[in-house]
């Protein structure tokens, strides 16, 4: 069954960056009205540099992880089985 969740999931990282990416954009523009600042940047200061990329990575992580569980239940609803392992399948793995 993990085959068939392929297509689900590559629809579902899309989905999850353009998501993430808008997410990341609307709270930043409540932070701050300037754009956030590219790391390359002469002169943009080295601490709003690090907490605009410290944000924009746990947001993107954040709703990555919403859209990719969202998808896998999704899955799980149409076909009946589960696209990957669950934490009782890793722990008896770890266990051999």
């Amino acid at each position: 069954m993990r085959f068939l969740y392929k297509p689900f999931g590559l629809v579902a990282g899309i989905v999850g960056a353009k998501v993430g990416q808008r997410t990341f954009q609307s709270i930043w523009r409540q932070l701050d009205a300037a754009a956030p600042p590219e790391a390359t940047a002469g002169d943009a200061p080295l601490a709003k540099v690090v907490a605009a990329a410290a944000l924009e990575a746990a947001t993107m992580a954040a709703i990555g992880a919403i859209v990719d569980h969202a998808a896998a239940s999704a899955f799980h609803q149409l076909f009946g089985a589960w696209p990957g392992k669950t934490q009782a399948q890793k722990t008896a793995e770890e266990d051999d």
